[in-house]
């Protein structure tokens, strides 16, 4: 299957076989989990959710401070 990743301002497409989760979609670009959410049609998503066909992703970065 082919998931469309849109993060920091550049589309990555990851083919990966199916059933993934979206935290083998991140292990795959390199993207440690803690540093974004998963964001499908306007819904932030379980990086342990189940992908089972095309998609397209937002990563939006978490911001931390202290």
């Amino acid at each position: 299957m082919r998931v469309t990743v849109k993060h920091q301002n550049q589309d990555h497409v990851v083919n990966i076989q199916a059933p993934a989760t979206i935290l083998d979609v991140l292990k795959q670009l390199g993207i440690h989990a803690s540093t974004v959410l998963a964001v499908y049609e306007d819904t932030i998503v379980p990086h342990n959710s189940v992908i089972e066909g095309d998609l397209e992703l937002e990563l939006v970065i978490v911001s931390s401070g202290g």
